[in-house]
């Protein structure tokens, strides 16, 4: 559905995308992983067709480039900085960027009513976006994003900021989304949304795609082994061992246990690993 084919984007002596290879296969939802200033917004902004790459190829659906019109009209896009009208209302933002996909009339209403009902703000749509919350803000961004029904939809950080009910309904938005045969690229900073939420994953970091595959595929082939963690003899002691069974009995054997726990790879530990610790800016 979406392709990067040796996709390059410089700013200045910046390289933001370097040698860009990705497939994100129709119908599924790929989630875009990185630190600050990995390339990420660089690599949607492209997809979308805002910009264009300095080098390579994107392309949609095997159609051509997004930045055609006839390309981009079947894209949606909820960016990371939410992109509505303070002095309009939730129902003018709509009719706006609907017009903006080519609805009109009938087509345009009916549309407007249903992204309002698929986000939950049919009983907010007159009242000016300057009295939404942050989490009606997020879930109208994402509204505007669906509105014309586009097969390929790309949500950049889409819960930043937003309260636990809103995150809940938005996550509930995207599995739908993906249940009606949608295509869905997601970028975010949390390792328990990519885990609940994506099909596959793909971690980049100064511009490079490091590793891409389903969340099980990344704990096994960068993920460390699981880690026995006993108390024991008044002290902890933490042990990686594919046998914690095995582990564990020795240690009883050797002196009493008062408590175990098994602490398995997770995503973020496999981000660490890729990515590194060190603070981002």
């Amino acid at each position: 559905m979406l392709k990067f084919a040796d996709v390059w984007k410089s700013y200045g002596n910046l390289t933001a995308v370097a040698g860009l290879f990705l497939e994100v296969r129709r119908g599924e939802i790929f989630g875009l992983l990185g630190p600050n200033g990995a390339g990420k917004s660089t690599t949607v902004h492209m997809a979308v067709g805002v910009l264009a790459p300095d080098k390579g190829t994107v392309t949609v659906d095997a159609l051509g480039t997004p930045s055609l019109p006839d390309v981009r009209v079947r894209i949606g896009v909820a960016p990371q900085a939410i992109s509505l009208y303070e002095s309009l209302t939730g129902e003018e933002n709509l009719a706006f960027f609907g017009r903006m996909y080519r609805l009109h009339g009938a087509r345009l209403r009916a549309r407007i009513n249903s992204a309002l009902q698929f986000v939950g703000l049919t009983d907010r749509k007159r009242d000016l976006i300057k009295t939404y919350s942050g989490g009606m803000k997020r879930r109208l961004n994402l509204a505007a994003a669906v509105l014309h029904e586009p097969e390929l939809i790309l949500l950049d950080e889409p819960s930043v900021g937003v309260d636990p009910q809103s995150r809940n309904l938005i996550f509930e938005n995207i599995l739908q989304l993906r249940s009606q045969g949608r295509t869905i690229v997601y970028t975010t900073h949390y390792m328990e949304e990519a885990e609940r939420l994506c099909d596959r994953v793909g971690i980049m970091d100064h511009g490079k795609l490091l590793a891409v595959g389903t969340v099980p595929e990344l704990l096994a082939q960068r993920g460390s082994k699981p880690e026995l963690v006993v108390e024991t003899n008044g002290k902890e002691v933490r042990l990686e061992t594919e046998d914690p069974l095995g582990e564990l009995n020795r240690l009883a054997a050797a002196g009493p246990v008062a408590n175990f726990r098994l602490e398995r790879p997770t995503l973020e530990q496999v981000f660490l690993n890729l990515t590194g610790r060190k603070l981002r800016d």
